[in-house]
């Protein structure tokens, strides 16, 4: 499976599903461990998990996980002594595993009270090398899409001239990018599709918004909130909570609660 590289120890390939982007707030739904050994062997660990909170619709439309599927799976804490002894003396590689899938599993171990030894461990990230060996610069973009080189490059003016004449090639190539900046934004920034407000602190799932921060309240509706613990909510208003935040707080106190169609 690994032809081209030589190894001395095993190199652990991991991706995480999670049920969103924040480490610290989000949990995992699926892991999956490839450990290939250095004489060309392999095996795989798989495991999915009920994350303790519910999963965004938005999660599932990206990995297909409901959490229905998950509702009577073991939570990563009954997994997290096993896993971690899959990869002891291990090497770690992944698809953009230093900044996602790395601390998505450091958050859940930490949690577990599971100690992860990174120290004297390789990291390899495949994202990292592609973008080295396929350059992600104004420069290269122009010459790819444009077919010429920049003649004022690194000129605020020239680039972002480089950067309009980028987009329009780009919607003439790729037809099924969306022709209006609603939908463009919406491409550009995912992570944020759900979010409530900017922050993220209220997201939408399923049709309802629920706080996304904190321990004790995390993955409550916003109508929970106002019926059981409206002082929680009053301190978030006297609190340092941006204005979007506190206007969310405010209306639902008020009664007033935003609708999905509002994102």
């Amino acid at each position: 499976m690994l032809k081209n590289l030589i190894l001395d120890k095993p190199l652990a390939f991991i991706d995480v599903e999670t049920t969103g982007l924040q480490p610290n707030l989000d949990r995992i739904v699926e892991l999956s461990i490839l450990k290939i050994y250095p004489d060309g062997n392999y095996e795989y660990k798989n495991h999915r998990m009920n994350p303790g909170i519910p999963i965004p619709a938005e999660a599932t439309a990206i990995h297909g996980i409901t959490n229905e599927d998950v509702a009577n799976e073991p939570e990563f804490q009954e997994y997290a002594p096993n896993i971690v002894c899959f990869l002891e003396g291990c090497d770690i590689a992944g698809f953009n595993v230093v900044k996602f899938d790395i601390p998505f599993l450091e958050a859940e171990l930490r949690r577990a009270g599971v100690p992860f030894q990174k120290r004297d461990r390789k990291f390899i990230d495949v994202q990292i090398l592609y973008h080295i060996l396929e350059p992600r610069d104004l420069k290269s973009a122009y010459l790819k899409y444009c077919g010429k080189e920049m003649e004022l490059a690194h000129t605020a003016q020239g680039d972002a001239t480089a950067a309009a004449e980028i987009l329009d090639k780009q919607l003439e190539i790729h037809q099924e990018l969306p022709k209006n900046v609603e939908d463009l934004h919406a491409l550009c920034q995912p992570g944020l599709a759900n979010y409530a407000d900017p922050e993220g602190k209220f997201i939408w799932s399923n049709g309802e918004i629920v706080c996304h921060f904190g321990k004790k309240y995390f993955g409550w509706t916003l109508k929970q909130l106002v019926s059981q613990v409206p002082d929680y909510l009053q301190w978030m208003l006297s609190s340092d909570f941006s204005p979007d935040v506190k206007k969310i707080v405010y209306d639902a106190l008020q009664g007033k609660f935003p609708r999905p169609k509002d994102k």
